[in-house]
């Protein structure tokens, strides 16, 4: 299932175009050498429209945190979408720790080095702290859907939500700092086999 192109699905053309400058700026040359003048290389209009709307780089990249969030909660697939719970929490527990190409790779780092802010920015820290609440409450939904089909045994979903969370939190952050395909390849495989043995009612449980 592909995902819908955030920057193409903002309902403001000009804010969505200033968003995928900042993503390709971003990704491009990361945090620390990312600059005004670099975004507006990427933007296709005048860089006066940026600096209209925007005080500077951080203001700019807090909003950009803010659209990406806005976007994941319009875009996120509705239980329609999939077979059941087990086939819903299964592809979101896949799809980031999937083989990724480069310009994934590129904006994971960049955004692992925006996350490395977060303790020093408290408008970074709120943006983030969103952004995983979200996450993580999104995968309980899921969780409590699969245990009222009678796919998932009678589990914490909150529980089991932040685990899921963090586990694909640190593969992704080892990903970017280590280059390790394997240790995330790995991470894949466990996870899953986690759903279908821990989760899934007619999975093999050994504890």
């Amino acid at each position: 299932m592909d995902a819908p192109d955030p920057f193409e699905s903002a309902s403001d053309e000009t804010r969505g175009e200033m968003m995928r400058a900042t993503y390709e700026a971003l990704r491009t040359h990361g945090y620390s050498d990312l600059t005004i003048q670099r975004i507006g290389d990427e933007f296709p209009k005048s860089k006066s429209l940026i600096y209209q709307h925007y005080d500077g780089k951080d203001d700019l990249l807090v909003a950009f945190l803010e659209f990406l969030l806005e976007r994941f909660k319009a875009d996120v697939p509705s239980d329609d979408d999939f077979e059941d719970a087990r086939d819903h929490l299964l592809t979101l527990v896949e799809q980031p720790l999937a083989e990724s190409n480069d310009e994934h790779v590129d904006f994971v780092g960049a955004m692992t080095a925006l996350r490395g802010q977060a303790p020093y920015d408290e408008a970074y820290w709120e943006q983030f702290a969103d952004t995983d609440a979200f996450f993580r409450e999104h995968v309980a939904d899921i969780v409590r859907d699969g245990i009222e089909q009678g796919v998932f045994r009678e589990v914490d979903p909150e529980q089991t939500a932040a685990f899921i969370s963090a586990t694909i939190d640190g593969a992704q952050s080892q990903h970017v700092t280590t280059g390790s395909e394997e240790a995330v390849d790995a991470v894949r495989r466990e996870l899953t086999d986690y759903v279908e043995r821990r989760l899934v009612v007619d999975g093999e449980d050994d504890s």
